[in-house]
Order: structure tokens, then sequence, then C-alpha cells
């Protein structure tokens, strides 16, 4: 899967009195920087404006008319400050242009033994103005961890590849489609969830009774090319050895409804109803075609949690790589801050180097262990650990979430199933949130750190009540 073109706008700003050339100078630091990192720009050309910057209103028409021209391209907007810049015109570009993407403002330093006109910026001062017309004109905008910075700096380049993944996050969310496989379990009143609350913010819900799954699944003949084809995908993925031919049908005839229901509503992501229709009435478990779906970047959450899918697509765009739906599961032993991460088997292989199609012994214990052979068993080895959670509050009508970053660790773990070890730094205090919040039991993970990307984004942006557990200080 080829990467696409990451595409920003750009905006160089400029003030008459302060000297031309620094804009010039700016153009070829980012021009080169840009191509470095694989990023796009769409700026003016310096024939449409004096060097291609944004000083008057008449330059600030020109820029939106450039950007509204490149819409379905652009996914954020770089505002670059050479010099003091003209905050008006900044304001007036994004105002017209109405991208509606995230804005990263930037400001070039002065240097101290070139304060003279020739050399002056003042873009320490005009960055303030810039950012204050902004917020008059309700555009949310980032900053970078440096007040002003060269576009050389190691620390604008960490900044512009967070921003990159704010954006992502962001274009993302805004138009993701889920598909929820089935009705929630009737135990789960946890994973209830708004449709209304969701669509509003642009995320779409495609639902499918579960029937209608299993019964397509069923009119597979055995030796179907699909059916053998997506054995043999299975067998490829994880160790299947132990598992009988017999329900190693079952589970491909699954994953190809599965596959066929995905291409055919556009899906990003699904939900499924794992237990226990799918063992009674069809005889396997359907935790490895979720697996597989997740680790090929579709993320799909057990137990029709349709919120938890959200985090696990969000958690996906800020790092590029797949996440998994776990459980706050148990205490590990007397170490407040460790914790055991849990479910019966649905992982992203990327988590579990030692994957294995098994039975769930749980849910076997009541549905028989021969009715839930496509389980996964694993554990996970220490990598970093984003975790977070979304979830919509219906009764004030928002959308919230909490984020953080701990490790997971390579502690002993004797047990079954897909699982790990995490420690979180004052885990008992997140646990307090959590519970005071009335959050779900299922959180999200992610082998990253990316809570700042993830804290950026749905408070800056999506407009999302977050906290973010031990948030450091600037």
């Amino acid at each position: 899967m080829s990467t696409p073109v990451f595409t920003l706008g750009i905006i160089f700003g400029n003030r008459d009195f302060f000297p031309d050339k620094l804009v010039a100078e700016a153009r070829t630091d980012l021009t080169k920087l840009l191509a470095e990192v694989g990023i796009e720009g769409v700026m003016l050309d310096p024939t449409e404006t004096k060097l291609g910057g944004v000083e008057t209103h008449s330059d600030a028409r020109k820029c939106a008319d450039l950007f509204r021209r490149n819409r379905e391209r652009i996914s954020g907007v770089l505002v670059c400050l050479p010099n003091f810049g003209d905050e008006k015109g900044v304001a007036d570009t994004l105002k017209l242009a109405g991208l509606n993407v995230p804005v990263l403002v930037q400001g070039y330093p002065d240097d101290l033994d070139r304060l003279d006109v020739i050399r002056r910026r003042d873009a320490f001062c005009g960055k303030i103005s810039v950012c204050n017309n902004l917020r008059q004109a309700g555009i949310p905008y980032s900053l970078t961890t440096k007040h002003v910075v060269h576009p050389n700096d190691a620390s604008f380049r960490a900044d512009l590849a967070k921003f990159i993944a704010v954006c992502r996050v962001v274009r993302g969310l805004r138009k993701v489609r889920i598909g929820a496989v089935g009705a929630r379990p009737g135990a789960f009143n946890t994973v209830r969830y708004s449709e209304k609350i969701l669509e509003r913010n642009g995320i779409s819900v495609t639902t499918v009774d579960l029937s209608e799954i299993l019964g397509q699944a069923a009119k597979f003949a055995e030796n179907d090319k699909r059916i053998l084809g997506k054995i043999d995908e299975i067998k490829a993925y994880a160790n299947a050895r132990a598992v009988p031919p017999a329900k190693l049908t079952q589970m491909a005839r699954l994953g190809v409804v599965l596959d066929d229901f995905v291409a055919a509503n556009h899906l990003d992501a699904t939900a499924i109803q794992c237990w226990t229709s799918v063992q009674a009435n069809h005889g396997c478990n359907v935790c490895t075609s979720m697996s597989m779906m997740s680790e090929n970047l579709l993320p799909s959450a057990c137990e029709v949690d349709v919120t938890g899918v959200l985090t696990m697509y969000a958690m996906q765009l800020a790092s590029s790589s797949p996440s998994a739906l776990v459980d706050w599961n148990n205490n590990y032993g007397a170490e407040d801050d460790k914790c055991v991460l849990f479910h019966c088997g649905n992982w992203a292989k990327s988590f579990l180097p030692d994957i294995t199609v098994s039975t769930a012994p749980i849910l076997g214990s009541t549905l028989g262990v021969e009715n839930t052979w496509g389980a996964l068993d694993g554990r996970t080895p220490a990598s970093p650990l984003t975790f977070g959670r979304i979830t919509t509050d219906d009764t004030s009508g928002i959308i919230r979430a909490y984020v953080g970053e701990g490790s997971l660790t390579n502690d002993e773990l004797k047990t079954f199933g897909n699982r790990a070890v995490a420690h979180v730094p004052r885990l008992q205090k997140l646990m307090q949130h959590i519970c005071r919040e009335g959050f779900e039991h299922h959180v999200v993970m992610n082998a990253s750190r990316t809570a700042a990307v993830l804290d950026e984004a749905f408070t800056n942006y999506l407009g999302w009540e977050t906290y973010r557990h031990e948030k450091p200080e600037v």
C-alpha cells in the first residue's frame, strides 16, 4: 500500500517595512525541508504576489483562491512568518479559504547581532499579533514548541511531524465510516453510544444484522475458491496448525463476508457482535478475522463497541500503526502503577509476535470450547504505550475522551488469551477519573507516543472534552 502524498497550504506572511528578502529565504528553507520530509506545499508563486507572500487583502484573496482550488488535497495550513508579517492578511486568507483544517503558526527567530533594518525580523512579536487575530476570527491554531524557531531546528521538525499527525486525525475523524455488525451483547450496557452525536461530528455508522452476515457465510461451499484463499490467508497470518479443518472453513466464511461488507459500504472500521450468537449459530469465534482487519489498518472492535473502534481509528491515524481494543482487566499484584490488559483474542498481529489461533476458555465455559476456535493467543512484549478512549455523553450531547501514555512491560504474566502488562504513572488517579466520569471498561492501546497529538486534535480542532492523564507542563 503506497503512502499518499501529504499536502499543506503555506502562507508566507510579510510586512512592507521589513526586509522582503527574508520572505524569499524562508521560501527556500521550507521548500527544501518539505521535500526532505515528503510533504507537498501549495503556495503562491512569486509572480502572483510580491515574492509569493501575503501582505494585503488582495494578496489574501489570491492565496485563498489557490487554497480553495486545492481544497481536496490540503489537510493543514502552515503560517510562516519570516518577519513580523501582516496579521490581517493571514487571518483574511484563512477566513476566505474556509478550509476548516488545522493551522500551525511558525515565526523565525532574530539573530542578536543582526537587529538592524537590513535583517531585523520581529516575528517574535508578529506571531503574537497573528494568533490574536486568528483567535478573534474563531480560527483554531497550533503552536510550535519554541515561540520562534528556524525551520532547520530539530524541534521544528518534531513540531511539523506532530502537526501532520494532528491533521491526519482531524481529517480522518471528520469523515470516518464505521460498520456496526449485529447488536451489542445484551449484558453490555457499557458499549451504548449515540449515533446522532457521532453523525453531528461527521462520523457515520452503517448497521447490519448479524443474521445477514451468518446467512451469507453459510451459502459458501467448502471448496469455493474464495474460502480456500481465505484459509490460506489465515494460515499465513498466524499459527493455525491446531485448528480443526471444519473450524478453519467457518472462520474463512466469516472473513470473506466481512471483507465484502467492508468493501461494499466503503468502511474504515467495524465493531462486531462477537458473542454469543456467532458461537452458538456459526460454531467459531470471529477474532482472527478482526485481527487481520486491524493489522491491515481497517480496525475492528469486539462487542459492537463503536466508540471503541472510533478510538482505535483515531490512534491509528495518529501513529500510522495498528491499535487494539483491550480491557482494563486486572491489578498486577501490589504494584499500584501496573495493571493487566486483556481480551480473549482479536488484537492485531503487530502486538503478538507469538500469535497462535486457539480457543476462548472464558466463552467456552458456557458456549462449548469447541465453538470458540478462532480466538487468538499471544503475549505483547515491552513497547511504548499510548492509551485512550472516546465516548458519547448522551445526556450532555457531547463527545468526551481521555488519553495518556505509559509503557508495556515484560513482567511475568501467567494467563491465556491476548495479554499485556502496562505501567501507567499514577494509574490509581487515572482509574479514579475513569470511574467517576463513567467511561467504559474498554480502552484502546497503541505502541506509540501520540497522546499529545490526540489531545491537540480532539480538544483544539474537534472540540471534544478531553482529559490528558499526567500531561507534562510546557
